[in-house]
């Protein structure tokens, strides 16, 4: 991760860099070589004063020269150079041979609407092979005989827990108070861990400010992947890079996705934290989605850190719908992105100060990137400056490769792994800039429009209550009772304070050759745990570790 104080600079640099583009030049064009005849000025002046590029000539060397203008335009390109850099230069927390964490250390807890469904078996099974202390289920009363009948039939080590509506922050704070583990890790019920996942995940956790770690994911691959698969996969591959690139800048990242993440229990048992995520508002109403955007919040705002692990072993597989409802997941995300990021930057400020970069590289392109204009206008601008330039071919030339960079180009860059590895895919490539655009036009501007709405929308049964996740709140009034903890913060803690450390035995040793290779895991009472069973369940994990460790080292 780069020093704190140069990614400041860096990012006022950026700022003052775009505001400094926009406005306009009064220096006047040189002249171009006389070999290629110059643009006529006028009609460029004309055309481009007050947009966002202006004063183009063209050189000797064929260069194009910004005068005036550009500060959109080159704040997007500034953010992809720069989280090129950071993206390629970032290396992960590696597991210590005597760490302070163990698998011992753990409980996980799992949010399950259904209580007993394929994907949640698959994700309890996938969770055991890591050996954690304890696995907490928590559904809806109506489904907790068949969420029981599951656990029994799985291990000891599960413990079911119900509430009586469907809400998943009300589900996550039921388990807590029962937590004993210094280590606390959600996941949904649709994730596949590979078994390799919790020495890396709890690494982070040996530098005392880390209060949360995230993992990188990817979509499960299906046999025969569709248009919407691709789409997922994509979106995955999308979030793996703007959180790896921003948490080497500046330690920042967009959020801490719920579908598998960590976090020190102290932080979350604490009685202001679970008053406040169980009575967050938006406008004057409760607010109950948005779950993991609210934690990650407050990691910032308490002065904790939080990371990401990327790397194979680390990688958690998830599934996103292969149909028309994964557009209601977009909407959905679409919604949280502007509710929570207009929330941190313009409410409570802390990100401006802690995590600069990612400030300006991903919570505020919510508000300002618009693709389809901004790719419009550059389309529009280059055929203007371009319209007197000879020879023909090289007009035409310039042009084709300027707008195949514009609308192509700077796209794919994310995915070049994801083709390396999937050369198949390559037939879905213009889904990339088609679909993006489809997203600023559609989705993220009806989001925008349509905030309050807090509806899952793409999962039957879970907007069973949804009249009632925008209520006003009761008002919170700190607990009398002197053994209540009132909100633990980092700056208060005593770095040399070990009793959350838990058990530092050293791990237990975890191989590559598959989820068979656990098979002598116990629960509580000594007996051996159904792992046979579970392994036989369980997806193969289709990453090639060994091409990806090498794009790692």
């Amino acid at each position: 991760m780069m020093d704190h104080w140069y990614t400041v600079w860096f990012a006022l640099l950026a700022y003052v860099g775009s505001l400094f583009l926009f406005f306009p030049s009064r220096r006047p064009a040189r002249p171009a070589p006389a070999r290629f005849p110059t643009v006529n000025q006028s009609r460029v002046e004309h055309a481009t004063r007050g947009t966002f590029m202006g004063h183009l000539y063209v050189d000797h060397s064929l260069s194009i020269r910004v005068g005036n203008g550009g500060g959109t335009g080159a704040s997007k390109y500034l953010r992809l150079l720069v989280n090129c850099f950071a993206y390629w230069r970032y290396k992960p927390d590696q597991p210590r041979d005597d760490p302070r964490y163990t698998a011992a250390d753990v409980t996980v807890v799992i949010p399950s609407l259904d209580g007993d469904t394929d994907a949640l078996r698959d994700t309890i099974c996938s969770v055991l092979l890591n050996d954690p202390l304890e696995i907490k289920v928590v559904t809806i009363n109506r489904n907790l005989d068949k969420a029981k009948h599951l656990a029994a039939s799985l291990s000891k080590k599960i413990k079911v827990l119900s509430i009586d509506r469907a809400n998943k922050r009300h589900q996550m704070c039921e388990a807590l108070p029962e937590v004993t583990t210094p280590i606390t890790i959600f996941a949904d019920d649709d994730v596949y861990w590979p078994p390799t996942l919790l020495p890396w995940m709890l690494a982070p956790f040996e530098r005392e400010r880390v209060g949360g770690v995230g993992t990188n994911q990817r979509l499960r691959r299906e046999k025969h992947p569709n248009v919407w698969n691709f789409l997922g996969a994509a979106y995955l591959i999308r979030r793996n890079w703007d959180c790896t690139a921003c948490t080497y800048m500046d330690g920042g990242l967009p959020c801490l996705s719920g579908r598998t993440v960590a976090y020190r229990t102290k932080i979350l048992q604490d009685e202001e934290f679970q008053y406040g995520f169980k009575h967050e508002t938006w406008r004057s109403g409760q607010l109950n989605a948005d779950d993991d955007n609210f934690l990650t919040r407050w990691m910032v705002n308490k002065g904790w850190d939080t990371h990401i692990q990327f790397h194979p072993k680390c990688e958690v597989q998830t599934t996103l719908e292969d149909n028309p409802k994964y557009l209601k997941q977009c909407l959905r995300w679409a919604r949280s992105n502007w509710r929570s990021n207009w929330t941190s930057m313009f409410v409570e400020f802390s990100v401006w100060r802690r995590h600069p970069w990612s400030t300006f590289a991903v919570f505020q392109t919510t508000i300002t990137s618009w693709s389809i204009v901004l790719d419009t206008l550059l389309t529009w601008l280059f055929w203007e400056v371009s319209a007197t330039w000879h020879p023909e071919w090289f007009k035409w030339t310039a042009r084709s490769l300027c707008y195949l960079w514009i609308f192509l180009g700077c796209r794919i860059v994310k995915y070049l792994e994801h083709f390396w590895r999937y050369p198949q895919d390559l037939k879905y490539i213009l889904l990339i800039p088609a679909f993006g655009y489809f997203h600023s036009c559609f989705i993220k501007l009806y989001a925008m429009l349509t905030m309050h709405v807090t509806a899952w929308g793409s999962r039957e049964g879970a907007d069973a209550n949804d009249n009632e996740r925008l209520v006003l709140p009761p008002k919170y009034s700190h607990s009398t009772d002197p053994a209540v903890k009132n909100s633990f913060n980092i700056h208060d803690h005593d770095p040399h304070d070990e009793s959350d450390d838990g058990d530092t035995n050293s791990l237990p040793e975890y191989t590559d050759a598959g989820y068979g290779a656990a098979s002598d895991v116990r629960d509580d009472d000594g007996q051996d745990i159904n792992i046979d069973e579970c392994s036989a369940l369980l997806p193969k994990y289709t990453v090639n570790q060994e091409a990806t460790q090498e794009s790692l080292d």
